[in-house]
């Protein structure tokens, strides 16, 4: 490739579309374009520092800043950074390709959202960069990559197309120079900039400066909002740095703040989200809280939270760890660990004194109590204080409950808290599984979430008392008056279903059910038996056990056939069936269930 040489690219299939929402539905909140460019200038810089940490080939800049330089003459605006910068290919793959966003849904989100909200939409979908064509005509991107000697030149009019040339920089980081279109020629005065760099810039700790008369001047306070007082920070301030520090877009429903002094001194401002993440990285299972080191940002992979708390976002700084400290460091220094002590404590005693307020729980339950269960089964250490924070659909109960309510609700006599694990809460409500507790007067929490089949067991009881799922609980249910004897059926069908059962017994816990399945009182439950078939990792499949209601009409009938091995086969298999389809599950044979059930009913209908 030579100097002269010029790549002509086509954008990806949805950029033209997205340019035209960006610019148009969006052109009353301009200024938001300097919020987006600036946001992504300082995480460039934050990236670049953290890699170095490990890489010896490169070097942090030592007094980053971000340079705004309008030119009024030139009719530009530049925007320079001292960050990681980007390749060739990164400058296609970022700034020609949307990879996690549709314009489908951007569009449908940005017409049903008030003006006030549509800020936050930019953000919310990933798209910041485009915003500069709502001011720009034309917008050039020079970025050298830090480690490389190569510089390339990204531009484009936002028509379609964008060009790829090779460029100088003499230092690593990214230069944008928006060409400013003739209704925006505001943004070329200086005081402007200021403007919008305090209004929405302000807690970001990396200098601002805005040229005026041939000097750099300071636009942003530049302060770390984590290390001023409480009492002079606006819920604004703190919501604006919550949304720069997630690339959230809504309120957080809790803020944490506080100065540690001691024998290690840090500051921590924490935050726990109101709603889920838009866009949620659903491979990232690690908590992600901001470590900074004398307000210098070093990581975000110190562990300083674990992962069963990753909706929280936040920073903590410390005095006490030196600037150039080692990912080797982070792992063994024992002041990170106690750091991580004191942040668990602090989001458990949160969550508890809120938990006090249903209504206002119920929120961040909904969004965030799968993560909370995951802390039951990784954490051992913490399980008994997670325990009473978890809720539940009941049974008998509307809307959610806990642990401790169930306890004060049992029955006299009781030991053991009853639950039932699905896919559905709905499906939950009118399983047959439910029919004996339902008869005997217990109440059943019943859980839908993936995670609900396997915490239980690591938590084992609470508050003196067991749990245990009801599809293991069947002699816990006794029958009530003398059961019909259908020992010689029981012993015909277990014979005809052969290995596809471990049992097939009679049971008192139905009463309006044929059958149900259970499982071995040791072992998966039904729902843990499932989960692990779809995951195939079942690699020896436990064996169901079919149990039948002796009072039903059905089961009575075939009591009174047993001659007809024919009719008690077929019987067999669509009675093993039919308790499959109430747990939700598909026959092992669709069609063979089909024809069964047809034939059955034609007898039945002929007879």
């Amino acid at each position: 490739m030579t100097d002269t040489t010029l790549e002509q690219h086509d954008f990806g299939a949805e950029v033209g579309r997205l340019l035209d929402l960006v610019v148009h539905s969006l052109y009353s909140e301009r200024e938001i374009f300097l919020r987006e460019l600036v946001a992504n200038a300082a995480d460039a810089v934050d990236r670049c520092r953290f890699e170095a940490l490990t890489d010896p080939n490169l070097a942090p800049p030592s007094e980053a800043k971000i340079r705004l330089v309008p030119d009024k003459a030139a009719k530009t605006i530049l925007i320079s950074d001292d960050g990681i910068g980007m390749s060739r290919q990164e400058l296609i793959d970022n700034l020609g390709t949307i990879a996690r966003s549709g314009t489908k849904a951007f569009g449908e989100k940005l017409a049903s959202s008030k003006p006030e909200d549509r800020p936050s939409l930019i953000g919310q979908f990933g798209v910041g960069f485009y915003s500069a064509f709502m001011v720009a005509d034309r917008v050039e991107v020079t970025s050298r990559k830090a480690g490389s000697e190569e510089a390339f030149t990204w531009a484009s009019e936002g028509a379609g197309k964008f060009t790829l040339a090779p460029a100088t920089r003499d230092t690593a980081g990214t230069d944008i120079v928006l060409y400013i279109k003739d209704d925006a020629e505001e943004y070329l005065e200086p005081m402007r900039l200021e403007t919008v760099v305090r209004k929405w810039a302000d807690h970001i700790t990396l200098p601002i400066t805005v040229a005026r008369d041939g000097k750099d001047e300071p636009a942003n306070e530049g302060t770390a909002l984590w290390r001023k007082s409480k009492s002079d920070i606006a819920e604004q301030n703190y919501a604006e740095f919550y949304r720069h520090l997630g690339h959230m877009f809504d309120s957080p429903w809790a803020t944490l703040h506080w100065k540690a002094e001691g024998t290690y001194e840090y500051y921590c401002l924490l935050f726990i989200p109101s709603m889920k993440p838009f866009m949620p990285v659903e491979d990232d299972r690690e908590a992600h809280i901001r470590l900074h080191v004398r307000r210098m940002f070093i990581t975000e992979k110190a562990e300083l939270l674990p992962n069963w708390l990753r909706f929280v976002k936040g920073v903590v700084d410390t005095e006490d760890l030196p600037l150039n400290v080692s990912r080797e460091i982070l792992q063994t220094t024992p002041i990170l660990g106690r750091i991580r002590k004191a942040l668990i404590s602090r989001v458990l005693g949160e969550l508890k004194t809120r938990a006090k307020e249903a209504e206002d729980y119920t929120k961040f339950w909904e969004n965030f109590g799968p993560m909370l269960k995951e802390g039951i089964w990784e954490d051992s250490e913490h399980r008994t204080e997670i325990a009473p924070l978890l809720r539940f659909h009941s049974s008998t109960e509307e809307g959610w409950t806990s642990l401790p309510d169930y306890v004060a609700r049992m029955k006299e006599g009781q030991d053991t808290i009853y639950y039932l694990a699905g896919d559905s809460v709905e499906a939950l409500k009118s399983s047959p599984q439910l029919e004996g507790f339902r008869a005997k007067g217990y109440e059943v929490l019943l859980m839908a979430d993936s995670i609900d089949a396997f915490w239980p067991e690591r938590l084992d009881g609470f508050e003196d008392k067991k749990l245990k799922s009801v599809t293991q609980a069947t002699a816990d249910i006794a029958a009530d008056g003398d059961q019909p004897d259908i020992s010689p059926l029981l012993a015909a069908l277990k014979e005809a279903l052969g290995e596809a059962v471990s049992d097939v017994r009679a049971t008192g816990r139905l009463t309006d059910s044929a059958v149900v399945l259970a499982s071995e009182e040791h072992g998966p439950d039904l729902q843990m038996q499932r989960l692990l078939r779809r995951a195939g990792r079942a690699m020896m499949p436990a064996k169901p056990i079919l149990e039948l209601n002796p009072k039903h009409k059905l089961i009575e009938s075939l009591s009174s056939k047993l001659e007809d091995k024919a009719l008690i086969g077929d019987a067999a298999a669509t009675l093993l069936d039919l308790a499959k389809v109430q747990e939700g599950e598909l026959p092992a044979d669709s069609s063979a269930f089909a024809r069964r059930v047809t034939s059955l009913l034609a007898g039945s209908l002929g007879g």
